[in-house]
């Protein structure tokens, strides 16, 4: 995320006070980061064919778009409303190619290294974005940085500078987060170790 970042937040502050060109001018410094997470998610993809990251992108661009009368406090609120983003427009897409897959065999591909018993495009996505629901209840914190880590592709360290936290803050919360999500999952985290 860069030098740029003072950048990021007064364009977003010209975005809220309604600057028309500010987005504009927003969406090159924030847009490399963007569709280097969304080429990660469809080299991940068995059929690349199906979404490529480029639309994947352009998704959540409108999404951003559409956000227009959103009022972005900073840098950190912007990435956290494009993780969710991100992770909502994955949701769709495994909802799309949920029957498709089912039964058919296919290769099943992990959303995260440090979640393997999560794949782009499968029911287990579907069962993780649950899990993350009831976790938002419980602690919100923990699912944006489940989001910022895992869905928009942010490093330990940039994860632990847009929440404001210690980057060993963010690696004892995911060990936590990653067990929780484990457990919550069980047994369809099962069911995938089984069916490798």
């Amino acid at each position: 995320m860069g030098p740029e970042q003072g950048q990021i937040t007064m364009l977003l502050a010209k975005w809220n006070n309604g600057e028309p060109d500010a987005f504009e001018r927003l969406m090159p410094l924030v847009y490399p980061h963007l569709r280097q997470v969304a080429a990660v998610y469809i080299r991940r993809e068995r059929d690349p064919g199906l979404m490529q990251s480029t639309s994947l992108v352009h998704e959540l661009y409108l999404k951003l778009l559409n956000q227009r009368k959103a009022s972005w406090e900073d840098r950190e609120h912007f990435y956290t409303f494009a993780a969710r983003a991100m992770r909502l427009i994955l949701i769709d897409h495994a909802r799309s190619n949920q029957a498709q897959r089912r039964g058919g065999g296919a290769e099943r591909i992990a959303l995260n290294d440090e979640i393997p018993w999560v794949d782009i495009g499968s029911p287990e996505l579907l069962e993780l974005n649950r899990a993350l629901d009831a976790l938002n209840l419980i602690d919100p914190q923990k699912v944006k940085l489940v989001e910022l880590r895992y869905f928009l592709g942010c490093t330990a360290e940039e994860t632990a500078a847009l929440l404001k936290i210690s980057k060993a803050t963010v690696d004892r919360d995911l060990k936590f987060i990653k067990t929780w999500l484990y457990r919550r999952m069980e047994p369809e985290a099962a069911n995938h170790i089984r069916g490798q």
